[in-house]
């Protein structure tokens, strides 16, 4: 996901997102350890995601605090 669309999304959006990634991540893993993942790319990716996701969140509720 682009981080240009992210930063359209308000914070509870942002929150449900890595939720959702948290859950495609885990199901990954999943697949990993039972060996039915073939595109091992997808976990890095979707870690990269949640980081990305995170950091957005941070930055808003930075900008919130500051403002008030």
């Amino acid at each position: 996901m682009k981080t240009s669309e992210l930063r359209a999304k308000d914070i509870v959006a942002l929150e449900k997102e890595v939720s959702d990634l948290l859950k495609a991540h885990f199901g990954l893993r999943m697949q990993k350890a039972t060996q039915q993942l073939t595109n091992h790319t997808q976990l890095g990716n979707t870690r990269r995601d949640i980081a990305r996701v995170k950091t957005l969140i941070a930055e808003k509720k930075r900008q919130t605090g500051a403002a008030q």
